[in-house]
């Protein structure tokens, strides 16, 4: 834990610095659990330990939310989380095609975050837009009608503004 938290000190303070704050009660794990993740990224094991110890909540509780939970994460996520809704009207329109070629095209599965952080590759059950189904999103960002062709336009739009802040 000391060389992670010695590589993140100014984040562990800005955590501390919201704990404090907080007042105590039945929620203030969540609220804690979602500055975290809001702060770090991901809620890696020395991120949920130093959350037990201030909270003084048994580190295994910790654990039990953040794993029950889905919005917590304890892995790091990409710069651009691309989610494929895979719900029932996605999915008889191609989106097992689409999120197939995502995979091929990253070089990682659903689930998994490429190794230089730029993109997490996940799928959902249902993001509520039938009617562009197949439907893709990256962050916040809809894409609907898509096709196992598009995804290559839209991995090199994002790659294309990476190029563009780089320089």
């Amino acid at each position: 834990m000391c060389n992670f938290y010695s590589q993140n000190e100014k984040l562990f303070s800005d955590l501390n610095d919201f704990i404090v704050k907080v007042e105590p009660s039945e929620g203030a794990l969540i609220q804690v659990l979602h500055r975290a993740q809001q702060i770090f990224g991901y809620l890696p094991k020395e991120v949920q330990l130093h959350i037990s110890k201030k909270l003084n909540i048994p580190p295994s509780k910790v654990y039990g939310v953040v794993t029950f939970y889905s919005y917590f994460k304890t892995e790091p996520i990409g710069k651009y989380k691309i989610s494929v809704c895979t719900g029932t009207v996605c999915f008889v329109k191609g989106a097992d095609k689409i999120l197939a070629e995502f995979e091929k095209q990253l070089g990682i599965k659903s689930g998994q975050t490429t190794d230089n952080l730029e993109f997490s590759l996940e799928s959902l059950r249902c993001v509520g837009a039938c009617g562009l189904a197949p439907v893709v999103t990256v962050n916040e960002k809809v894409y609907g009608n898509v096709t196992p062709k598009q995804v290559c336009e839209i991995l090199d739009s994002y790659k294309e503004k990476e190029l563009q802040t780089n320089y």
